[in-house]
């Protein structure tokens, strides 16, 4: 059974066509989870995007809806086979042929805010969630999926980090977060992580806030701001590119 989630497939009166997320996973009733809420489900509600969760098992063979099989040359677990899997992601490009194709794996490239910032410039993505121990190659292959990884580390299946790719692109979407600043001079934004932020009060448990905040000199207080995201990037993330 295919999800629609909050809204339909439509463009909103006023605001243009929406951006298109369609997830293929073998449970639908996740979505949209975390997606759901605060500022991205609101964008979700009001149309600023469309999510739909398909199931995979729809496209299964037999009275089983069988869509998975033994590890060709033998091993543990089960794979998702390349046949069932293509049909599903044939039918979801039905009316959205434009839509980046991706496979969430572990062993993908990793998910970069610059990736991210594409992503959400286009028209929206078709996602698939693995489950068992992956996805038949020749699918991969043949339906030209790329491969993306949110870290080093195994999930149960795709669907979390399908949710991940998707706050990530959503939230860059015009009209979703209020204030375009705070886009900018976030982490990985040219390519360094971001400063260190303070609040009121001025005093907390014996800790004062950096006096050049207290300035009122927005050439001190962006220099400084420069300064403490290089040196944190340069201890945290020397690996980060310039």
């Amino acid at each position: 059974m295919n999800t629609p989630v909050q809204n339909p497939e439509v463009p909103t009166p006023g605001r243009g066509t929406p951006w298109h997320a369609r997830v293929l996973t073998l449970f639908p009733e996740m979505f949209p989870g975390p997606l759901g809420i605060s500022l991205v489900g609101t964008a979700l509600a009001s149309g600023l995007w469309t999510l739909q969760a398909r199931q995979i098992r729809d496209h299964g063979l037999g009275r089983h809806r069988t869509v998975d099989d033994t590890p060709a040359g033998g091993g543990a677990g089960m794979v998702m086979r390349a046949d069932v899997i293509a049909s599903a992601v044939d039918a979801a490009r039905a009316d959205q042929p434009h839509l980046a194709a991706i496979y969430l794996t572990p062993r993908g490239a990793p998910l970069t805010q610059a990736r991210v910032r594409k992503l959400a410039q286009g028209p929206g993505v078709l996602l698939l969630a693995g489950r068992f121990e992956g996805v038949d190659q020749r699918v991969i292959d043949g339906r030209q999926l790329e491969e993306i990884s949110i870290g080093d580390y195994v999930l149960s299946g795709g669907e979390l980090a399908a949710m991940v790719l998707l706050d990530a692109c959503v939230r860059l979407l015009p009209g979703v977060l209020g204030a375009a600043d705070s886009l900018t001079e976030e982490s990985f934004e040219g390519g360094l992580l971001e400063y260190p932020q303070f609040t009121r009060p001025r005093e907390w448990e014996g800790h004062s806030l950096p006096e050049v905040l207290l300035s009122g000199d927005h050439k001190k207080i962006a220099a400084w701001r420069q300064s403490e995201a290089e040196r944190i990037t340069r201890v945290r993330r020397p690996d980060l590119k310039r």
